[in-house]
């Protein structure tokens, strides 16, 4: 079988901040506003950083996400779908964009050599960026 990568669903609190903080901090555009689908009770978005897409949900009645899923050492032990990871060339440019603009830097860690970080979006939801060294 032959497949291809199409994109990664994430939920969110506040669509419009969401927007705005992905566009600021990891450059993805909106490419498509599905506005309020009802069946779901929930507005939908998608952006897009070059080839990669990020489907996002905003419901009207959001769930908290759990306490142990705001850390990544703690997240990973939970069964289910973990964090989309980016590869980065220059880790240390990246990591001083993110604190320049308030990034809630959550995890490094240096693995086999490489410069590993996690970071949390403005909903909590942690994202890897990765420099193979």
């Amino acid at each position: 079988m032959d497949f291809k990568v199409l994109h990664a669903g994430i939920s969110v609190y506040n669509m419009d901040e969401s927007l705005k903080w992905y566009e600021k901090n990891l450059d993805f555009k909106l490419i498509k506003d599905d506005g309020f689908v009802p069946p779901l009770k929930a507005r939908i978005c998608f952006i897009a950083n070059g080839d990669f897409q990020i489907e996002l949900f905003e419901y009207e009645q959001p769930k908290k996400m759990p306490e142990d899923r705001l850390t990544p050492n703690s997240d990973l032990q939970t069964v289910g779908t973990k964090h989309v990871a980016f590869e980065v060339k220059d880790m240390a440019a990246l990591k001083e964009k993110f604190l320049a603009n308030g990034v809630d830097i959550a995890h490094e860690v240096t693995m086999e050599g490489n410069s590993v970080m996690f970071i949390r979006d403005c909903n909590g939801v942690l994202i890897e960026f990765i420099q193979n060294n």
